[in-house]
C-alpha cells in the first residue's frame, strides 16, 4: 500500500480537542467502584490459614503461586 492510498483510506481526523476535563469523572467512577470481599474471599483466606497452620511447609508453595 502506497502512501497516497493510505491518505485515502484514512482521512485526516477533523476536532481531535476534549470537549471536556476526564479526569474528575475518572475519579468519581473509581471511588464508584469499590471492591469489597464476599463471604467466598474470607471463606477462602480462612481455608488458606488453617491450611498454612495445619501445612507450615506450604508456605513456600503459596508464595509460588503468588
Amino acid at each position: 500500500m502506497s502512501g497516497d492510498e493510505l491518505r485515502r483510506a484514512l482521512p485526516p481526523v477533523g476536532d481531535v480537542e476534549l470537549q471536556r476535563d476526564l479526569w474528575p469523572a475518572m475519579l468519581r467512577r473509581r471511588e464508584e467502584r469499590r471492591v469489597r470481599p464476599t463471604w467466598l474471599d474470607w471463606a477462602l483466606a480462612g481455608v488458606a490459614m488453617v491450611w498454612l497452620a495445619v501445612f507450615p511447609e506450604a508456605i513456600g508453595v503459596l508464595l509460588y503461586q503468588l
